[in-house]
């Protein structure tokens, strides 16, 4: 049986593969959720890829993750740089949780090198485009034992 794992996604990343496609690629969500659930499926994993604007629609996520999840992988957007809600929200949840930007955040403005996320993370990658989701979820497989 697969363990599932929850992949959320914050603020502006509905619009990859159009905003600002120099920094984020030319790779829509869709695209990143199908690559996923293909890599997923090679590695016994469920996932469920969401996204929100919504600071408390994430929160909300990560809570229900608590129950349903094994994992969850959290490309938090800007929200990574203010957000202590979503912090104490993934401090809630037992299971490993990794953090993915698809930008060197540490390349672009100071404001952006600090993350409230990856004070919970188990591990974080920066700067590897969209493939960092799938980099991600062959960690979160190796750190189940699956």
């Amino acid at each position: 049986m697969s363990q599932q794992i929850t992949i959320l996604n914050g603020p502006n990343l509905n619009l990859l593969g159009q905003r600002e496609p120099e920094i984020y690629g030319a790779e829509t969500l869709d695209d990143v959720a199908m690559r996923c659930a293909a890599l997923g499926e090679e590695l016994n994993l469920e996932t469920i890829l969401r996204q929100s604007n919504h600071e408390g629609a994430l929160i909300d996520w990560i809570h229900e993750a608590r129950q349903t999840a094994a994992g969850i992988i959290i490309n938090p957007g800007a929200f990574t740089h203010t957000s202590i809600a979503i912090l104490d929200a993934l401090n809630t949840f037992e299971g490993p949780v990794i953090e993915v930007h698809i930008s060197n955040v540490h390349r672009r403005e100071s404001f952006r090198h600090h993350s409230y996320v990856s004070l919970r993370a188990d591990g974080v990658l920066a700067g590897f485009g969209v493939q960092g989701y799938e980099l991600a979820l062959r960690r979160m497989a190796h750190l189940l034992g699956t």
